[in-house]
């Protein structure tokens, strides 16, 4: 490469002080000369922005006023740096030097790969995957997802069985790579969903235009998990049931949605679409209407993923 393309990483912040001071030092230390740190805080209410300021007068720093959540949050913070590839990396990430380099080795080499992920494993046991992303996600056919090294709540030891380069169907937003111009000409996260499951729809859109999603084992990082929602947290739980029936419905036609959505004795599912104009990435009318055990809950969202259609 005779001129190195410029990487932000990225760390959205939410009361994460302490991670910021066990993990920054060793960040600061990645040894890619073209690498700016941002540092976007969601509302926080410990002293993160103090510390920031105190001792990392080089790390970018934009503030919100209140937690915007990961997906608008980012969205917001991501409109404000300009930079060939993003890295969104949670703040409970540990890195190792010459993390970066890898990644942007495989996307410069194909410019067909939009994003990728490093090898994720447990900073509490260093040999095992950790659960969020893995060594790279995939969905089943009722669209839950998994990742290689993760069935469920059950993670694999690292042995090197998922060390290949190879195309994934979706890339962890604890640690993700990805080129700046996909990011936004996807329109990047869907913010209805606030957090979770928001990189899964974020991939699937990737690839519904055209592009590949991809694993770099070559990369690794350790990551502690749970960091602003523990897992079983009821919120969390809530969030990731509602945003991947959300996901299903804009990223399927209607058909396999009803297909894949549970029906247990008189309950029912449906869902109706109303948008007008032609098809295309941009914000449009969307609606998701479920009714279950008697009780009809509607959500709206500005993203889609099909053709102009109705269902009823």
């Amino acid at each position: 490469m005779s001129q190195l393309p410029k990487i932000a990483v990225v760390i959205l912040n939410w009361n994460g002080r302490n991670y910021l001071e066990q993990f920054l030092p060793v960040l600061m230390q990645s040894g890619y000369p073209q690498m700016e740190v941002v540092v976007a805080d969601n509302g926080s209410a410990d002293d993160s922005i103090a510390f920031l300021q105190a001792n990392y007068p080089s790390v970018r720093l934009i503030r919100f006023d209140k937690n915007h959540g990961f997906a608008r949050g980012y969205n917001l913070a991501l409109q404000q740096v300009e930079s060939e590839y993003y890295v969104l990396l949670n703040s409970d990430v540990e890195v190792v030097p010459g993390w970066l380099e890898p990644m942007l080795a495989l996307l410069e080499k194909d410019k067909t790969i939009a994003a990728c992920q490093p090898k994720i494993l447990s900073w509490k046991d260093k040999k095992t995957f950790e659960y969020a992303g893995a060594a790279g996600g995939w969905l089943d056919k009722y669209g839950y997802p998994f990742a290689k090294g993760r069935i469920f709540d059950v993670t694999e030891e690292d042995h090197g069985q998922y060390d290949q380069t190879e195309p994934i169907f979706w890339a962890s937003g604890a640690a993700l790579f990805i080129r700046a111009s996909v990011f936004h000409e996807v329109k990047g996260f869907d913010e209805y969903f606030f957090a979770h499951q928001e990189e899964i729809d974020l991939c699937w859109r990737i690839q519904l235009s055209g592009y590949q999603i991809y694993s770099c084992p070559a990369s690794v990082v350790y990551h502690i998990g749970g960091g602003t929602l523990p897992r079983g947290n009821s919120l969390k739980t809530y969030l990731n049931f509602r945003n991947n029936r959300i996901m299903l419905s804009k990223c399927f036609t209607g058909v396999k949605v009803c297909s894949r959505l549970p029906v247990k004795g008189g309950c029912r599912a449906f869902l109706r679409r109303t948008w007008s104009g032609s098809t295309s990435w941009g914000r449009k009318n969307f609606s998701v209407k479920l009714c279950v055990n008697q009780r009809e809950i509607s959500c709206s969202s500005p993203y889609f993923c099909t053709t102009k259609q109705e269902y009823g």
